[in-house]
């Protein structure tokens, strides 16, 4: 989750999709080994510490540079961006959007995608063990913590959205409701790519990571656990006014009550991440939810059965 400012003078032009571009970096990052080795073997925590420093430079020349740089690794779009000039890189990382880029369906029954993403992992939560990828499971009390009790969300589902550095990094409420509590666990930050999620066992639950309790207004208690990776290792939450990231010294348990509107803006990553979904009994997938596919914020993911 970390990262912070980085502010890239651009306009519209930088949103280049040629395909060509990135084929070369596509094909070398393809060999499984060679990405772990790059992403993993390498001092992770140090390396974003250093990230989250070097993001909140401001310098117009610096930020634009580092934002070609980004682009040669990925298909940076920048063309729904609120605004064309950036103060840091982190400023870029966390962009806002032009009014009316995302709309949550409003149906009542549909509980909305709370971010960008790419659908992981996705399932029925039984004995209390979900998988972050094919024959790697691991424990919903491990995840949520000593604190937090997960027993509420056996028999309901889970869904694992990554979002990768080039997506729409704030995430949303995915449906009317008050958010209640939330549990801030430090650890690790491995990279949450495949390759590494099907390496590195119980990774979601080694890694630094948020546990969001929201209660809806339909009643059904969920939770929304935000993960960091490498590079990665700060999270905004605006209803409680906190930034929470590697060293943070404050309070691990932090009780609330934020009402939130569906769709209202809950924060957002300083880089790319994971948001894993937790909903109790009662919900199914939306029509065109599998594993592979990307979604939008405000897109249905789940609907009451």
């Amino acid at each position: 989750m970390e990262n912070q400012n980085a502010s890239p003078a651009l306009d519209g032009g930088l949103s280049d999709n040629t395909p060509a571009r990135h084929g070369w970096f596509k094909r070398l990052v393809a060999q499984e080994d060679l990405n772990f080795l790059l992403t993993n073997r390498v001092p992770r925590i140090a390396l974003t510490k250093l990230m989250g420093r070097f993001s909140r430079i401001e310098s117009p020349l610096l930020t634009t540079l580092s934002i070609a740089v980004w682009r040669l690794f990925t298909p940076l779009d920048l063309s729904e961006a609120k605004h064309q000039h950036f103060r840091s890189l982190k400023d870029c990382f966390t962009r806002e959007l032009k009014p009316g880029s995302r709309v949550f369906d409003a149906r009542p029954e549909v509980f909305a995608s709370p971010s960008d993403g790419i659908v992981g992992a996705c399932g029925i939560v039984e004995r209390g063990q979900v998988y972050q990828a094919k024959g790697f499971p691991y424990s919903t009390e491990e995840l949520f913590g000593p604190t937090q009790n997960a027993s509420s969300f056996e028999g309901g589902r889970f869904i694992t959205l990554r979002l990768t550095s080039a997506m729409y990094h704030r995430f949303h409420a995915p449906a009317e409701g008050t958010v209640e509590h939330v549990t801030y666990l430090s650890g690790d930050t491995w990279n949450v790519n495949p390759v590494a999620l099907q390496r590195v066992e119980r990774l979601f639950c080694r890694n630094e990571r948020a546990v969001v309790r929201m209660t809806l207004s339909s009643g059904h208690a969920i939770a929304l656990v935000p993960v960091a990776a490498v590079l990665v290792a700060s999270i905004r939450l605006h209803f409680l006014d906190v930034l929470l990231h590697l060293g943070r010294k404050g309070p691990n348990e932090m009780p609330c009550s934020a009402p939130h509107a569906k769709g209202e803006e809950m924060g957002w990553f300083e880089h790319g991440s994971t948001i894993i979904v937790f909903v109790p009994k009662g919900f199914e997938l939306a029509e065109g939810i599998a594993t592979g596919v990307q979604v939008r914020a405000g897109q249905a993911l789940l609907k009451l059965s």
